[in-house]
């Protein structure tokens, strides 16, 4: 058979292209490396589901080798101890995200424009506009589904209508504080819109509040991750299907050739193929699939697949409340476990220091993760590094974990394109399949650290205001393995890029990519809503094209 389109990868890249195809009447078949679980396998029992870990491969047998260099021009190299996988089963990682959903803005998409050359970056502009992104950003608010309260002022992310479709989900009271300490600073306080469904519908059930989103499938169905939209359509899944080379001429991809649990290979044949494996992934089969037409690796003549690897660049803080220094009426609110607290700040989104006008970004803030196993392993020691037993353990637990509880917050700022961040494979390690394994080079620009710092700084007088406890932060070079992008970025010279701006191959007619990898920069936000909105606008344009509207 040949089909209609085949897509690689399951998760918010490739989701939206087999709904969308495979519900116009087009055949669609999905190949996911991991495993097609059931609501039914997500246990919110945190000794029984070890969080992102049992939905990734082991680093023994599928290992990356990570080369660092770090501010102080030391290299390091770590082989098969630092993971960069972010979820293998159908839905891909989309099952373990949070949830946190903005949209970029159309600054975002003229980052050189707008602010000018930084030394040793490559900004460039995208090549399409926010108008040519914002109808899928509002087809995602429908169809995913985004659960928020839209606060018009001049921070809102633009829109074309001040609602979202489903109403905010419910917060705990603890939210009023952190309201009352952002303005008094005069901030502006705003709730978060989460890609989670507040009420029934979907063919979906409501979310009940667990709140084991971060690194955890969803066991209702509330969120709104990549598998959910797969259920809810014809096309095709084959799971444990690791495809490790596409077969091409000089023209055209002809097949995607796949390895099943067994190590047994097949290959499938279609009009048009989709690649959405993740970042690095997406590179690694590109490198990988070289030939005598492309003998740098598939669509990579112009040597640009891998280049410009970019993550989130921010930092992450936290504070305590002690119910010893609240009434009983605050400390029962503060600790009602399940409710979120969804506040997030955009004030430095863009801000100015010596007369220069700089990037800023986002900066969420929520409870700490519930589940209690990290939590009560932090206890194990003393301050002096003593290990601790007995009255003297219990004692700490009760009162780090039944007497107080913490609230983070994360900041979301650009990790800016360089020459030394990319993606290569390896000429002498291998998988378990026998497949070259990725090389990850890393180096992060000092930029970055700076306006991470500059963050943190602005979180950590929220918290203070608020009268919380220890209050800490790190801003950190290294990069978070589950926000990355980047490796084929979309541009309208095939020199300096891999796709055109249709998320098209440069030098294949019928090759896509419709992960994070089209994406010259990453704004100051999680990726994922921007993915997901992408990844409708490539369904269109391929329907189009099915269907000969062009």
């Amino acid at each position: 058979m040949v089909y209609d389109v085949c897509i690689i990868g399951s998760g918010a890249g490739a989701s939206p292209v087999a709904y969308e195809l495979s519900k116009a009447g087009f055949s669609v078949v999905v190949l996911e490396k991991g495993e097609f679980y059931k609501e039914d396998d997500f246990s919110k029992d945190e000794l029984a589901v070890s969080r992102r870990k049992m939905f990734v491969p082991e680093l023994k047998d599928e290992y990356h080798i990570v080369i660092q260099k770090e501010p102080n021009g030391e290299t390091k190299e770590y082989k098969g101890t630092w993971s960069f996988w972010n979820g293998s089963l159908v839905g891909g990682s989309s099952n373990l995200m949070s949830g946190f959903f903005h949209r970029l803005k159309p600054n975002d998409f003229r980052l050189k424009s707008v602010y000018g050359e930084i030394d040793g970056a490559n900004v460039i502009d995208w090549p399409i506009s926010y108008d040519d992104l914002e109808p899928y950003y509002t087809k995602v608010e429908e169809v995913v589904g985004v659960s928020g309260k839209v606060v018009k002022h001049k921070f809102s992310e633009p829109r074309s209508k001040m609602h979202f479709p489903y109403e905010k989900l419910e917060e705990n009271e603890a939210t009023k504080w952190f309201d009352k300490a952002a303005l008094d600073l005069g901030l502006t306080p705003l709730p978060t819109p989460r890609a989670i469904i507040s009420r029934n519908l979907l063919d979906r059930n409501a979310c009940y509040y667990s709140h084991f989103c971060g690194g955890f499938p969803c066991a209702s169905r509330a969120k709104g991750s990549g598998r959910v939209l797969l259920q809810q359509c014809p096309a095709k899944i084959i799971p444990k299907a690791f495809v490790y080379k596409l077969v091409s001429d000089k023209f055209s991809v002809k097949e995607a050739l796949y390895y099943d649990e067994f190590k047994k290979s097949h290959s499938i044949k279609a009009k048009i193929f989709v690649v959405a494996a993740q970042a690095i992934e997406t590179s690694r089969l590109l490198l990988n699939s070289k030939n005598k037409h492309f003998p740098n690796g598939l669509a990579n003549n112009s040597n640009q697949v891998g280049k410009n690897l970019i993550f989130s660049a921010g930092g992450a803080g936290s504070g305590t409340f002690y119910l010893k220094d609240l009434s009983k009426f605050d400390g029962d609110a503060l600790m009602s476990r399940g409710l979120f607290f969804n506040r997030f700040i955009q004030n430095w989104y863009e801000f100015s220091q010596n007369g220069k006008k700089y990037k800023g970004g986002t900066i969420d803030f929520l409870f700490e993760h519930p589940n209690i196993i990290p939590n009560i392993i932090e206890q194990f020691y003393d301050d002096d590094g003593n290990l601790l037993y007995g009255d003297k353990l219990m004692a700490k637990i009760k009162a780090n974990i039944y007497a107080s509880r913490k609230l983070t917050f994360e900041v979301f700022n650009d990790w800016l394109p360089t020459n030394t961040t990319f993606v290569s494979v390896s000429d002498t390690y291998k998988d378990k399949y026998g497949v070259p394994v990725a090389l990850i080079n890393l180096e992060a620009h000092k930029h970055d650290l700076k306006v991470g710092e500059f963050l943190s700084k602005q979180a950590v007088k929220i918290l203070e205001k608020m009268g919380a406890k220890d209050v800490s932060y790190n801003a950190s070079y290294d990069p978070p393995p589950n926000l990355v992008a980047g490796g084929a970025r979309f541009g309208d010279d095939p020199s300096t890029s891999v796709l055109d701006k249709n998320c098209k191959a440069h030098e294949l007619t019928n090759l896509y990519v419709s992960d994070a990898s089209f994406m010259p920069t990453g704004g100051s936000v999680p990726y994922t809503w921007s993915i997901y909105a992408n990844s409708f606008r490539v369904a269109d344009i391929i329907k189009k094209r099915l269907l000969n509207l062009v």
